[in-house]
């Protein structure tokens, strides 16, 4: 078993489930709604406790790893929400070629395959999973609905869900194609293809969090070799105009100044660091973050408290 917490790699979970499997028994179907054809088609069934050796990770998820599991160590007594998968028969139609790596698998979990990891990183036998071939009626399908399982997560890595946007694309034929299918708008498809044009330094920062999506998206129209000293150029700026600024608002404090005048000028500057962040493009997230680690408890405590008045 993995290491509690851990980083688990896609392939490496779709590579531990299948013709090893040593379940052979059949999940029995909850009362829930849903029908089931004579050829095996099935749609809106939920299959209670499907043992997971029956189970298998979508082998096209856009995600290359599924990240830090710690917020899923819950699943261990309970799992709120079902997986949604579709069965053998239906994907092998689709893509003939995954047989041998989807081996003995009964079922694919097309959205769900952070619970089916922590399911197996937590010790649970089975996983519950709502079995809906009719999401599977193309490979573009496949991949529209796991796309939009993860679009807008914060653990979901911008440079992967770029990735995924552009297979869309090239599967649906046109931007435009897959802009509907997302519901979104041609823009912001052309906007996420668009930081696969970034250099592979700018890439790796924009993954950290030191480099906002709304900068990249600038930095993506540059010329390549000249990315990295456009960045750099605007980060100048940013710190410049932060000073002047700073140099221009600044208030001597003396020390008769009295508590109320320390407390408006100490907030001034706080107010003045915060902007120049903003301006720098930083991320809330990244922020909060940052908070989390210089803060004690009881000082994050007192900051949600104040930013509730």
């Amino acid at each position: 078993m993995a290491r509690r917490g851990g980083r688990i790699d896609l392939a490496s979970l779709a590579g531990s489930v299948g013709d090893n499997s040593s379940v052979d028994k059949k999940p029995a179907p909850s009362s829930v709604s849903g029908s089931a054809s004579a050829d095996g088609f099935i749609d809106g069934q939920l299959f209670a406790d499907v043992p997971l050796g029956e189970l298998i990770g979508n082998p096209r998820n856009p995600r290359r790893r599924i990240g830090d599991l710690s917020d899923l160590s819950t699943i261990a007594e309970r799992q709120l929400q079902p997986g949604v998968a579709v069965t053998r028969a239906t994907w092998l139609k689709i893509f003939p070629a995954d047989e041998k790596l989807i081996g003995a698998a009964r079922y694919i979990v097309v959205n769900g395959n952070r619970r089916l990891a922590a399911s197996k990183e937590f010790g649970r036998s089975g996983m519950d999973v709502v079995v809906r071939d009719s999401i599977a009626t193309s490979s573009e399908s496949i991949l529209e609905a796991a796309i939009i399982e993860n679009i807008g997560r914060s653990d979901f890595d911008v440079l992967e869900e770029a990735e995924a946007v552009h297979a869309l694309v090239a599967e649906c034929g046109s931007a435009d194609a897959a802009a509907q299918r997302l519901g979104r708008s041609k823009g912001w498809v052309s906007q996420r293809r668009a930081l696969l044009k970034l250099s592979p330094e700018l890439q790796e920062k924009l993954r950290g969090g030191e480099l906002a999506i709304r900068l990249a998206r600038s930095l993506a129209q540059v010329p390549l070799e000249g990315q990295v000293k456009a960045w750099r150029a605007a980060q100048e700026r940013a710190e410049k105009q932060s000073a002047q600024e700073e140099s221009k608002d600044a208030e001597p404090v003396t020390e008769s100044s009295n508590t109320s005048t320390v407390a408006t000028v100490a907030t001034a500057k706080a107010v003045r660091s915060l902007r120049s962040l903003r301006k720098a493009g930083v991320d809330p997230e990244v922020l909060a973050s940052a908070l989390r680690e210089i803060y004690t408890d009881e000082e994050q405590r007192s900051l949600r408290e104040a930013l509730g008045q």
